[in-house]
């Protein structure tokens, strides 16, 4: 990618400042993205895994920087958007002075960023960066996972999915499809095993997808295979991308709700089409504001129930979107991100 076309996706995007740290002492090569700072410092996760090159690095900080700005935005929240992105050294590396150096760099950016956990991450990398800086959310000492709490707000908007399209309060009986069996995937699939959904699950990692299948009483497919599932709500809960022109048109489900970020490949496109085969699309960043929710009450040391209220109330955002766009006849998508855009105006 050339300098001019990352301008230009940039602007595109409604960007904000874009950060560049490199330490070659340590294999630091990151990034961190500030979309939108009107409603308050942009606070995001740090992801850290490997990339093909510093544009598909830069990229995926652009586009998941704008998710946090709408994310935030449509929780109401008083943050703006942003993300770091960390490039995972192909060589050995020391991964406590990577971090270290990470946090130096968040601190040089004076509290216009406050960073958290993401794919990739860990607590225990938070709690270098901690002590770099001030501008960090979650540690191990309090054990801040925000997972538990992205689960709570895509099942409560999996709750207003089924209502919406089936005119159910129950999962019991109703058929699931999860891609991806991370922390959220998993979490997610033994909430639903537990109210009597029927579970199909994958994994890039099979062995591990085997192994939860069993507790889960749940089948298993390949990775390529789970958005062809006849089910009634497929998951996406892995990286983004998932939807696109290919995969929409094997969907064969009534319902998309999951935790992944980006889940569209082409936004406007791809939920116009999901919209025309009549299957009920819940905004990704919508339904997996509840880790955000749950940082930012962290980072203002607010107790956990009010992140847990907060997160409930998804609920009933959703439900206001899919009824706002069935009566404009047009996408989900196209209504959250309006919302999202004149809150961020």
């Amino acid at each position: 990618m050339q300098l001019d076309q990352i301008i230009e996706q940039s602007k595109a995007m409604g960007y904000g400042e874009i950060y560049i740290k490199m330490e070659p002492s340590v294999g630091l090569q990151a990034f961190v993205v500030i979309h939108n700072t009107k409603r308050g410092p942009a606070l995001g996760g740090c992801r850290f895994i490997e990339y093909a090159s510093c544009a598909d690095a830069l990229t995926d900080a652009l586009r998941l920087g704008r998710g946090m700005s709408l994310k935030a935005a449509m929780a109401n929240l008083n943050y703006g958007g942003g993300k770091a992105v960390l490039m995972r050294p192909a060589q050995p590396f020391d991964r406590v002075a990577l971090f270290a150096e990470f946090g130096k760099f968040v601190n040089e950016l004076g509290g216009r960023y406050i960073t958290a956990l993401d794919s990739g991450s860990e607590l225990t990398d938070l709690d270098v960066v901690a002590q770099q800086t001030a501008y960090v959310s979650g540690t191990s000492a309090d054990q801040s996972d925000p997972s538990p709490h992205t689960v709570r707000g895509v099942y409560r908007s999996m709750e207003a999915a089924i209502k919406f399209q089936f005119n159910k309060t129950s999962f019991k009986g109703m058929h699931i499809a999860i891609q991806g069996m991370g922390h959220v995937g998993h979490d997610l699939a033994q909430r639903l095993h537990q109210q009597g959904a029927t579970l199909t699950i994958a994994d890039k990692n099979q062995a591990l997808a085997m192994r939860y299948a069993e507790d889960l009483n749940a089948r298993v497919v390949a990775p390529e295979a789970i958005n062809e599932v006849v089910c009634d709500v497929f998951a996406p809960c892995a990286l983004g991308g998932i939807l696109n022109k290919k995969t929409i048109p094997l969907l064969k489900t009534s319902v998309v709700v999951g935790a992944a970020n980006n889940q569209l490949d082409e936004p406007k496109a791809d939920a116009d089409l999901l919209m025309q085969r009549g299957i009920l699309y819940a905004p990704d960043f919508v339904a997996n504001a509840g880790g955000l929710i749950f940082a930012t009450m962290d980072y203002e040391h607010k107790p956990i129930e009010k992140a847990d209220e907060k997160i409930d109330e998804i609920y009933d955002t959703m439900m206001a979107i899919f009824s706002e766009a069935k009566s404009q006849q047009c996408s989900t998508e196209m209504i959250a991100e309006k919302i999202a855009e004149e809150r961020l105006r």
